[in-house]
């Protein structure tokens, strides 16, 4: 007998002894990096260099492979020199700006904000799903692991429960952490797209984690965490399928959640170090410094004439110098593309790929 969704919340006590006990470190963590982030000046500078990271990763699990050195041109919106792959990864960006977006102005994470996230995940209109043959596969061997719900209106009432679920805490009172495990395992489980439900199940992640006030910027990312212990995530999600193991997949969850807070507040301290270095090199050294050129620097590991131009309101030709000078001088480099030229922070590009 096939498995079949429960709708939530789950008659399961799910605060067990073991998760209780990660429950603090991992809260300790968020905490930590959430008061770290409101630190840095300019915080699309997170936003930007930590969600291209979560971008290549997330959509490295779907095996949507591109390099760091072409995630960082198609930023350049040089279009005709953006790999198909990079296209993709530069969707994930926009759709995980497009959730924070609707967050923050309506407080709620929406069926309907779910399937704006997934149209600009997927560039289609497709929905949820419609027609039935949906399976999970086995990569290695082509078998069936799991069917998700195959009948639309089943699909419909899932995500109308899940939502509810999501957004009213009188719903199920349990600490967000174990929710938000809770929300990804049912959303992976419904299955509710044809393409794109694993990379908008992660951009819930975060979203979740924002709406319960645990982050203010979409920051804390899973995705690495999952590529390193692929099989395992795999593995758990179908242990509660086929064993109810609820302990072994919320403490694999909470475990990922206090390790990447850990691993995140280390890389924002190294990018405010060397935005340190940077400022004081820059206003040492130039009479053209400004904290909105420190910004732009940080804001995109590869930057243009373009970009400072609108960052800074000033003219092509000021741009262009300030960006040859900085590249004479070795603090950036200078790249040809095409007809254009780029300029890397190659310190930044250092830090941000070597993990």
């Amino acid at each position: 007998m096939s498995w079949i969704i429960a709708e939530l919340p789950l008659s399961l006590d799910l605060e067990s002894k073991k998760v209780l006990k990660a429950l603090s470190p991992a809260h300790a963590a968020l905490a930590e990096l959430k008061g770290i982030a409101s630190t840095i000046p300019n915080q699309n500078i997170l936003i930007n260099t930590l969600g291209l990271q979560e971008a290549k990763d997330s959509s490295a699990i779907e095996n949507i492979i591109t390099t760091h050195d072409d995630l960082y041109k198609s930023e350049l919106n040089f279009d005709a020199f953006t790999s198909l792959h990079a296209k993709e990864v530069q969707n994930y960006i926009l759709a995980m700006k497009k959730g924070f977006e609707l967050i923050t102005t309506s407080g709620l994470i929406t069926s309907n904000g779910i399937l704006q996230i997934q149209h600009l995940l997927e560039s289609n209109n497709a929905g949820f799903r419609k027609l039935p043959g949906t399976a999970l596969k086995n990569s290695a061997t082509g078998e069936t692991v799991y069917t998700p719900p195959q009948d639309f209106d089943e699909i419909i009432r899932l995500m109308t429960n899940l939502e509810r679920y999501i957004n009213d805490p009188a719903f199920h009172n349990c600490d967000p952490l174990i929710k938000m495990a809770v929300i990804h395992f049912q959303f992976e489980s419904i299955h509710p797209f044809y393409d794109g439900n694993g990379r908008t199940g992660r951009i819930i992640n975060i979203l979740y984690l924002i709406l319960e006030k645990l982050q203010t910027l979409p920051i804390l990312y899973l995705s690495k965490y999952i590529i390193k212990h692929k099989t395992a995530y795999y593995q758990h999600l179908q242990n509660v399928r086929n064993d109810e193991a609820w302990e072994e997949w919320l403490l694999f969850m909470i475990h990922g959640i206090e390790q990447t807070a850990r691993e995140t507040i280390e890389l924002i301290v190294e990018i405010k170090e060397l935005m340190l270095r940077y400022k004081h090199r820059l206003r040492n050294n130039y009479k053209f410094y400004s904290q909105d050129l420190l910004n732009n620097l940080f804001k995109h590991p590869y930057t243009k004439i373009e970009f400072v131009v609108q960052d800074l309101g000033i003219s092509r030709i000021t741009a262009a110098n300030y960006l040859n000078t900085l590249s004479k001088d070795g603090m950036l480099r200078k790249r040809k593309l095409g007809t254009g030229n780029y300029y890397i922070n190659e310190e930044l590009f250092e830090l941000l790929t070597k993990r």
